[in-house]
């Protein structure tokens, strides 16, 4: 068993702990594969030592194709520590003996806390990452995947106070319109005996054993819905919510919770019993996880899922949420949200920005990358961050100061941080006028440091059809990063990738022969600047 465990300090930032393993036979399944359950348990080791190493924490828990010859590489490392949580990235990488070809086939994102010395939780240190812009970059969107971890726990909670209103009514007499499968054929119960070799030296179970034993029950689940052996493909919502220990039985329950075509989604339970509560009945809820699987086709084709049916109060409401079309456009949009931050803070960490043309207040650099071509446009505003965030954020009040907005409405607000606007904009050398359909999505900072956020991205909604006397045209990445800089100073950074449908309205700027970008940045920071004194009197 040739397997290589160790961490690497870098000159700055965090620890990176990698795992060097040899796939072997006793680590494949039937097909000769290496197994979800195996792969997710060194993962969880290996976050869990990246986790200890840089946040000095004694224990913590953690809230593809590859077979026998190969050899597996797990690196992980501390993305950002919270107050009292901190979220570790996973990357594992496969690498074949023979022809050393190297492919990722795993990306997964961890968030551990800290063990508690008695009642109060371990407040940890903020991590100094000054690294490579990778680094930097899983640095800021670490908070975006905690707002979506946050989301989906809440989610979760809704969809079992429903449950709770709706326990006394009948559901079984809804009866299917087609012959569907039903998916109380599906459940299955493992039951499962901790061990010492399960434990760490806490004697509490590992976290990655647990998840080994989730994916088999998992599994099995989804094989009987589709009569074959399904592949993991995705693990969401894995939620760890209290210890086991030594001598604990653990109850295992999964079901399959609803089939998308070429996807299953199966429900995993987890409950826990020391000798008292099993001889009493009353278990402990310690984990619970939402599991999709495939079916492995021919040409990487996917094969569908048989339709099911429900026949359980959760089920029904499973597929109820699922079907909900203001859940649907809020879960879209949340994910969007997710998408547009991301490429925002990537497009203004990247390097080699050229200065175009430069004076006290506004700064325009030039960004060429291949076939793209980006535009940012700095400015030093006196007024404080959080005034010029909350003005900026507000896409209607754009037609004061930006001379190519002619109007801008709001269409939908899917919450207060995700809201999509309709965006007219005026005629440029004799064409038709311009509109956009955008989804601006506004961050406040979690920390000292951090900048205000306010991306833009194109999005399509059936609302806001396109109109035969404008163009409608794609906004593929913009937006804002609002830093502080004192009391009453903030710089002030717009991003911008130039699509056809903007080139137009900058196109002068790019070739030298118009100020117009300058001047627009100079009409913004008046408006940022005299609405705040207007305000003040």
């Amino acid at each position: 068993n040739l397997s290589l465990i160790y961490g690497r300090k870098k000159e700055s930032g965090p620890v990176e702990v990698q795992m060097c393993q040899s796939i072997l036979p006793m680590h494949a399944n039937h097909q000769g594969e290496l197994g979800a359950g195996q792969l997710l348990k060194w993962m969880d080791t290996t976050a869990c030592l990246a986790g200890e190493w840089d946040c000095a924490v004694v224990d913590a828990d953690m809230g593809w194709s590859s077979g026998v010859g190969q050899v597996i590489n797990i690196k992980a490392r501390v993305n950002r520590a919270f107050n009292t949580s901190m979220e570790v990235g996973i990357y594992v990488t496969v690498q074949d003996v023979l022809s050393g070809v190297t492919k990722r086939v795993c990306v997964a994102f961890s968030t551990f806390v800290a063990k508690p010395t008695g009642t109060h939780k371990v407040s940890l240190k903020p991590l100094d990452i000054q690294g490579s812009v990778g680094e930097m970059l899983e640095y800021s969107l670490a908070s975006e995947r905690r707002r979506l971890r946050l989301y989906n726990e809440q989610a979760f909670k809704n969809l079992m106070k429903d449950y709770n209103n709706l326990q006394d009514k009948c559901l079984c007499s809804r009866k299917p319109v087609a012959p569907v499968v039903s998916t109380e054929l599906t459940r299955v119960e493992s039951i499962e005996l901790v061990l010492p070799p399960h434990a760490n030296h806490h004697g509490n179970t590992f976290g990655g054993q647990i998840m080994a034993w989730m994916e088999n029950v998992a599994t099995v689940a989804a094989s009987r819905l589709c009569g074959c052996y399904p592949s993991l493909g995705a693990v969401d919502m894995f939620r760890f919510r209290g210890p086991s220990s030594v001598g604990d039985r653990l109850v295992f329950k999964a079901m399959v919770n609803n089939a998308f075509q070429t996807s299953v989604e199966v429900g995993v339970r987890v409950e826990a019993y020391n000798c008292e509560e099993w001889n009493e009945g009353t278990p402990r809820h310690i984990n619970s996880a939402s599991m999709i699987y495939y079916i492995p086709g021919r040409d990487t084709e996917k094969q569908t899922f048989p339709e099911v049916t429900y026949t359980t109060l959760v089920s029904y409401l499973h597929v109820q949420q699922h079907k909900n079309s203001h859940y649907i456009l809020y879960c879209i949009t949340v994910y969007l949200g997710y998408n547009n931050v991301a490429a925002l803070t990537v497009l203004a960490g990247k390097r080699g920005w050229e200065a175009s043309n430069i004076n006290d207040k506004v700064g325009v650099y030039v960004h060429e990358e291949a076939d793209k071509l980006s535009l940012k446009v700095e400015m030093k505003v006196k007024t404080t961050a959080c005034y010029a965030f909350s003005l900026l954020a507000d896409l209607r009040l754009r037609p004061q100061w930006d001379q190519n907005y002619l109007s801008c409405e709001e269409v939908e607000k899917a919450d207060e941080e995700e809201t999509i606007y309709h965006i007219k904009c005026t005629t440029v050398n004799g064409s038709k006028s311009r509109d956009f359909v955008v989804l601006l999505s506004k961050r406040q900072p979690c920390k000292n440091g951090d900048p205000y956020v306010i991306a833009l991205r194109s999005v399509t909604v059936a609302t806001v059809p396109p109109e035969e006397n404008s163009i409608r045209s794609e906004v593929k990445c913009a937006g804002f990063l609002v830093h502080e800089i004192g009391y009453s100073t903030c710089k002030v950074s717009y991003y911008n990738q130039v699509t056809s449908g903007v080139l137009p309205y900058v196109e002068g700027n790019i070739a030298g022969w118009s100020k117009s970008m300058e001047e627009t940045a100079m009409s913004c920071i008046t408006f940022l600047e005299q609405d705040l004194l207007t305000t003040q009197f």
